[in-house]
């Protein structure tokens, strides 16, 4: 049990990383605890309107009620330099250096 873990409720979603987790709220807002020697907490959004939540390693990505994805954490082989910069996005998921997206016209 980590000391810095949330204690409210209100989640929707959890995500887990190696030594790092993330919580999607109610509000679409993420909450991130855990470690971040490695910087899978850099850059972590701010704003709500998240629907989905996915942890890689050290990376974590998020998908937008507009179908936008947004990626934050580490990216030493390149996990967050290719994110698509388009919406129309159904669904995400992290492999441990990897992420994927699936579009809404099932590509």
């Amino acid at each position: 049990q980590r000391d810095d873990a949330p204690t409210c409720a209100g989640f929707l979603a959890i995500a887990c990383g190696s030594f790092h987790s993330v919580g999607l709220r109610n509000d679409g807002t993420v909450v991130i605890w855990g470690d971040s020697s490695n910087g899978q907490r850099n850059d972590a959004p701010t704003s709500a309107g998240f629907v989905a939540i996915a942890c890689g390693v050290r990376h974590n990505v998020g998908l937008r009620n507009d179908g936008a994805v947004v990626t934050w954490g580490d990216s030493p082989g390149g996990q967050r330099d290719d994110a698509p910069t388009c919406a129309g996005f159904l669904a995400i998921a992290c492999g441990s250096f990897h992420s994927v997206g699936l579009r809404n016209d099932g590509t």
